[in-house]
């Protein structure tokens, strides 16, 4: 492909997102295909000669469309939200344009660089403090998710509590993780690659009202642990777990870390970007004081299309020294002198994309105020939707929820738990078929809730009173067929 032929067929697809966009609202939001569709509906061999690119796009539109559930669509209220924004989209486009392999700063310099501004830039923005600075003793990078940000965290915890022996040596003593209920399964996913296995994860119990964290009953699990001859390697707090955004109380569970000399790594892969605004900045408490590192994702909420995890460490030493391998093959001036970042040796790969860019576009074209009025937007649609649910006799709405997610239960009067569950779970897949919004579940206390997360790019005040309108529509006809 020549440049002018780049040129006119980049028009066309920039034009196809920009209508993709704008249309999105008439399409269903969850895909309606059936397994296996979509893989009958491309050819079995690759062509053998070219194809024109038109053919890509009409493909695109024909045959792939129908399998894509729409995440920007305004009434996608499942999981959390993924914003792609404009200026993350044309960001991204400038990486791929560049095709940077930014390994180590030699190969790329500015995509190092603004990398390590954009990170500081962005803990300035959430209030975090000057040690996570990369001109400091810490620093950030990005990562491709909070999965890959806990790995390596953990790895980092590894090579401390070994004394620096795990990297070279292996896993030679019997280390322990300590998550709670709530916490992400990326976490045990992490235990397991890093050869803890599931046998090395230990579950600290949670107060049922809350969900957050006993520090009470991690103290009393890190004895026992220690007591055994097990050495206790890291403790991941979560500020907004996935199944209710629940809040670990940071700096108590930090009180117990500090006493036993464990990591803390603080996973706010959600709700992290909310300390944008200053009124938030109370998610974050301890976390100045105790974090060894911390995650957020501004691929969630922050307007910046994934994949975009921000991971920040209070100190790069055990980082490195539990990554960085140098063969002869990378080596260079630049490096040997210490005075740059390789990233390479702050993530699992090798390779690594020009990711920075779209969050600097993001960060750029909004602004700390236009951020700010988007995480704001979204928290007030979501308290005025709580507002509607507990109003409702037919629900019941769990506390607290001081975010974008809000997490309900319709009442099955008269009905057994197991049953109402059922009829839980058909309600939400009998919205879901709509077309027109999308939501997940999850447990709370062993019961199924509802769980609606708001603040998406396109999602206003009608796109929310509608999605609760039906959601109180189609209850209240399910509910009278089993009188």
């Amino acid at each position: 492909m020549t440049p002018e032929e780049f040129r006119r067929h980049g028009k066309q697809v920039v034009d196809w997102i920009a209508d993709y966009l704008a249309g999105i609202e008439s399409r269903p939001v969850m895909s309606q295909v059936e397994p296996g569709e979509i893989r009958r509906a491309v050819p079995e061999r690759p062509p053998e000669h070219g194809e024109p690119f038109e053919a890509v796009l009409a493909d695109v539109e024909r045959v792939l469309l129908p399998g894509v559930t729409h995440w920007q669509h305004p009434g996608f209220f499942a999981y959390f939200p993924s914003n792609a924004s404009g200026p993350s989209i044309l960001g991204d486009l400038l990486s791929s344009g560049l095709g940077v392999q930014g390994m180590l700063w030699i190969t790329s310099p500015a995509c190092t660089e603004l990398e390590t501004v954009v990170v500081d830039w962005l803990a300035d923005l959430l209030g975090l403090p000057d040690h996570f600075r990369t001109d400091g003793r810490g620093g950030g990078v990005i990562q491709d998710s909070a999965s890959s940000a806990c790995l390596v965290a953990l790895l980092a915890a590894l090579h401390r509590a070994g004394g620096g022996r795990v990297a070279s040596e292996g896993i030679d003593r019997r280390y322990t993780l300590y998550v709670s209920s709530q916490t992400h399964s990326s976490l045990e996913k992490a235990a397991r690659i890093a050869g803890l296995g599931a046998a090395g994860v230990r579950v600290v119990d949670v107060d049922p009202r809350t969900m957050a964290m006993d520090p009470a009953h991690l103290r009393t699990l890190l004895e026992r642990d220690e007591a055994a001859g097990a050495v206790p390697a890291m403790v991941c707090a979560t500020v907004g777990t996935t199944s209710t955004t629940a809040i670990d109380p940071v700096a108590a569970i930090g009180d117990v870390c500090r006493e036993r000399g464990v990591w803390l790594h603080v996973d706010a892969a959600y709700a992290g970007v909310a300390a944008v605004c200053p009124e938030f900045r109370w998610i974050n408490d301890g976390v100045a004081a105790y974090a060894d590192s911390y995650a957020t994702n501004p691929h969630k909420w922050l307007l910046t299309n994934f994949d975009c995890t921000v991971l920040w460490t209070a100190d790069r030493a055990p980082l490195l020294g539990a990554l960085s391998i140098l063969p002869d093959y990378l080596r260079n001036a630049a490096t040997s002198s210490g005075s740059v970042v390789d990233y390479r040796d702050w993530q699992v790969p090798l390779g690594r994309r020009f990711r920075a860019l779209k969050l600097w576009s993001v960060i750029r074209w909004y602004g700390a105020e236009g951020l700010r009025a988007h995480i704001r937007s979204g928290v007030a649609l979501a308290q005025e939707l709580a507002s509607w649910i507990s109003a409702e006799p037919g629900f019941e709405v769990h506390e607290p929820h001081p975010l974008g997610l809000v997490c309900f239960r319709p009442l099955w009067p008269g009905m057994p738990p197991d049953e109402a569950d059922r009829a839980t779970t058909w309600l939400m897949d009998r919205l879901n078929a709509g077309g027109s919004l999308y939501l997940t579940h999850t447990k709370i206390a062993g019961r199924v809730v509802l769980r609606m997360a708001v603040g998406g790019v396109a999602t206003e005040h009608h796109h929310v009173k509608s999605a609760w309108d039906r959601i109180r529509e189609e209850h209240a006809a399910l509910a009278a067929t089993r009188q």
